[in-house]
């Protein structure tokens, strides 16, 4: 049947040619030969051929293109299992980072899909920030044949939620676009809310696209970069710890450690600059704790998403105990009738305040009451894995991935708070089973220019990626210069990695580094500090073509150190504030400018 197709089309092939062709497709299914035609397609285009059916009519391209703005990775694994499902069922599909997004493209699109989360208060993750800008701008073009719906990733304990996509949203309705599906504001928890969005906006584009394309040529799928990992966020690969060392010393105030894991035979492969996903548990000190205090019986059976097990066990392995977030606090006041809890509902700046800091067990503290097992897990969220930047290079550590983590470990109301992830791998032996899976960060790429000069950025556990870029640079013997800067608290006990930085500078490969101990003189001292300090050196390394990159807290560190930076091109090239703005912007469009923070 396919032959016959083929050869009533005016054909390149010869005869042969298509019998061929033919030969090859009758072993694949449905979903291989969709597969292979989009591959096709790809190729096509990569060499700037096009080939029509006869009859077929130019016009836009009708297709849909997946278009994700991702800060820890979570929209992109929305957009890419999106795209799968997308292939599946034959809708002719791309899928795109914003990054790498041509923004001219805009107006040759039939149909859009974007998934984006929102990064800090309210701000667009770094890999959407041009396309974000750009359509906020004038050039912005009219779009009123373009079909499009959102997907906003959030988390409702912060002001601005999901603003990021709210603001794609209403932009792209600004410039006559029409929304096919309305947009779905997801919190931390959603894996539902994002199921139930991709059915809908998949069953109206593939309904648009087959009504558009009715008089003229089939569509096919749409070759895409992408390729599955064989382990992901929802399959994780079981291995095992094999080093859980601390790393400050004694009198140090943090707790943190190098965290050695095995990657042995798994198949999973990761770059510097990439994140490991950690699946952890709850500590069962704290579940008995809740337990008690809701005089609950944590031998009572419960179902879970379809799966029953005793309440206990439930605790540690699939709900989230170490934060408190709105939706919990909003049950429990409606359950318990406690005004506190009530009262801080009604406004939204104390409840984010409120939430910082405290657990589970600290909201049901504020007034006892009486659950049942169903109450307390309907209010909860479910378990989210943590993100931690990778502290190797995967030509050193063959076979390994490392982490350096942080304990968080504070105070509330006199008893002791352990954080989720981090208190798990504190618990940890060596030896013991662990779940993980690589994050790939394609937006925090050590430069592919050898010669290319680094400055990284990196106080407390930031430290983690640039080892691994150090390493990485090492092994590939990149003769570029390489500027390390690093903060903490005290130079005995919190240098973290010291001895190997120090043979790093005694090669060479470390051209220099500047550290701020911001505890070890009467006026603390931070790493923005240290950059100032370097202003014209700085500045010369910039202007050589250097590659910033910035690595840790995001909420103070990394708008300080944006700062610092905007300043110093301020001062140094004797530039107005905003054209000094306008150069730092222009270093992160070209990706020389890079920052990975939390």
């Amino acid at each position: 049947m396919l032959l016959k197709e083929l050869s009533s089309l005016t054909s390149p092939l010869s005869e042969p040619q298509l019998s061929q062709l033919q030969l090859a497709l009758n072993d694949l299914s449905a979903t291989q030969t969709a597969w292979v035609s989009g591959y096709l397609a790809g190729i096509s285009q990569t060499s700037g051929t096009q080939v029509q059916a006869q009859g077929a009519v130019s016009q836009p391209a009708q297709r849909v293109t997946i278009l994700f703005g991702s800060q820890t990775g979570n929209a992109k694994g929305v957009a890419e299992e999106l795209y799968q499902q997308a292939q599946a069922q034959g809708i002719a599909a791309r899928l795109v980072n914003m990054a790498d997004y041509k923004a001219k493209e805009l107006k040759t699109e039939s149909h859009l899909l974007i998934v984006a989360s929102t990064n800090g208060e309210g701000e667009a993750p770094d890999d959407a920030v041009t396309f974000h800008e750009f359509l906020a701008s004038k050039k912005a073009p009219k779009v009123p044949e373009l079909k499009y719906s959102v997907c906003a990733l959030g988390d409702t304990s912060y002001e601005f939620y999901c603003q990021t996509g709210l603001e794609f949203d209403e932009r792209l309705a600004a410039l006559g676009a029409e929304a096919v599906v309305a947009r779905a504001d997801c919190d931390v928890d959603y894996d539902d809310m994002v199921a139930a969005w991709s059915e809908q906006a998949l069953a109206a584009v593939k309904a648009t696209l087959e009504e558009a394309t009715t008089t003229a040529a089939p569509i096919a799928a749409v070759a895409s970069n992408h390729v599955a990992n064989t382990y992901t966020k929802k399959k994780p690969f079981k291995t095992e710890l094999l080093v859980n060392q601390k790393i400050t010393g004694r009198f140090s105030a943090k707790d943190i450690r190098h965290v050695e894991i095995a990657l042995d035979d798994s198949g999973i492969s990761y770059q510097a600059g990439d994140a490991l996903g950690i699946w952890f548990k709850n500590d069962p000190v704290l579940v008995d704790a809740i337990l008690d205090q809701l005089e609950l019986d944590g031998t009572e059976t419960v179902t879970v998403a379809n799966d029953t097990d005793n309440l206990r066990d439930a605790l540690i392995n699939r709900f989230e105990l170490t934060q408190s977030y709105p939706s919990f606090i909003q049950a429990y006041a409606e359950l318990s009738g406690s005004k506190k809890l009530a009262k801080l509902l009604d406004d939204k700046a104390a409840l984010r305040h409120y939430c910082y800091g405290r657990q589970i067990l600290d909201v049901i503290d504020e007034k006892k009451a009486k659950l049942t097992a169903e109450q307390l897990l309907s209010g909860l969220r479910k378990i989210t894995p943590r993100l931690y930047s990778i502290a190797s290079s995967p030509n050193e550590a063959e076979g390994e991935v490392h982490l350096t983590v942080a304990v968080v470990d504070y105070q509330q109301n006199g008893e002791q708070r352990i954080g989720g992830a981090s208190g798990f791998l504190q618990r940890l032996e060596e030896g013991a089973e662990i779940e993980v899976f690589v994050e790939h960060n394609d937006n925090f790429r050590l430069p592919s220019n050898d010669d290319t000069p680094v400055i990284m950025i990196g106080p407390g556990t930031g430290i983690a990626p640039f080892r691994a870029f150090v390493q990485e640079r090492d092994v590939r013997e990149a003769a570029g210069n390489n500027w390390l800067f690093f903060g903490n608290q005290h130079f005995t006990d919190d240098f973290l990695y010291q001895t190997e930085w120090q043979g790093y500078l005694k090669s060479g490969l470390l051209t220099k580094m500047d550290v701020a101990f911001s505890r070890d003189q009467a006026e603390k001292v931070y790493v923005q500090d240290r950059l100032r300090e370097n202003a014209a050196e700085l500045y010369a390394w910039l202007e050589q073509g250097a590659h910033v990159y910035v690595c840790g807290d995001g909420d103070r560190m990394a708008k300080d150190v944006n700062e610092a930076l905007i300043e110093i091109v301020a001062e140094q090239g004797k530039l107005a504030r905003s054209e000094a703005e306008e150069y730092v912007a222009e270093l992160r469009r070209n990706k020389r400018y890079q920052r990975d923070v939390y």
